[in-house]
């Protein structure tokens, strides 16, 4: 699990931003979440690594205050095993977009939150800028890919071995079937080779070991 700490000043400021109060209790109710003792990778630090990423690349986005809260959001919810928790998520982003008198945001939000599913395509779009974000832990230096790889283990440390090697390796070869792991010519330039490097020696790892 994570030390890191969420910034609330930055929070606000992003609520503000978009014209808007922070709605009651919202940050705090995210610092609890992604403090959840069973979280290892999806937790705060996860989410200030995005939002590092995002200011990279922020240059890229049509409406970069939008895909900034969507990156706050897209993990609000996460159940290990649970197959709706981008769902459940949206649906808390709804929540607070409503009550803070933003109704027009929430099909924007919905979407882009959707969208951290993997499993449908995206384009060079909004969409694409958040998936490359959140997918950007793939394309790191091979010892900072393997803090996350066990990490997520430890997240399913309920699996068993044998099942749970069998569904990550269907993981890492559903992103290499893709054309490009990345879909913004800058993120592949920056991501692309090292994260097609890293899911293989995975791969590897996993079928002679049966863990990373």
């Amino acid at each position: 699990m994570s030390a890191i700490v969420l910034d609330k000043t930055r929070w606000i400021e992003l609520w503000l931003s978009l014209g808007a109060e922070p709605p009651a209790v919202g940050f705090e109710l995210l610092a609890c979440l992604h403090a959840e003792p069973h979280r290892w990778y999806h937790t705060a630090k996860h989410i200030a690594a995005c939002l590092r990423w995002f200011d990279t690349y922020k240059h890229i986005a049509k409406d970069p205050a939008t895909v900034e809260l969507a990156i706050w959001l897209h993990d609000a919810i996460y159940i290990p095993l649970r197959t709706d928790n981008e769902v459940r998520s949206a649906d808390l982003a709804e929540e607070m977009l409503i009550k803070a008198g933003l109704p027009d945001r929430v099909e924007r939000v919905r979407a882009l939150i959707m969208a951290t599913q993997h499993s449908t395509a995206v384009g060079p779009d909004d969409a694409g800028l958040l998936t490359d974000i959140d997918l950007s832990v793939l394309g790191s230096p091979w010892p900072l890919y393997l803090t996350y790889s066990r990490a997520v283990r430890k997240e399913f440390s309920a699996v068993p071995d044998q099942q749970f090697v069998a569904g990550r390796i269907a993981v890492l070869k559903h992103f290499l079937a893709q054309p490009t792991i990345y879909v913004h010519r800058e993120t592949q330039q920056a991501w692309e080779l090292q994260a097609r490097e890293n899911l293989e020696s995975e791969i590897r790892k996993l079928h002679e070991h049966g863990s990373t």
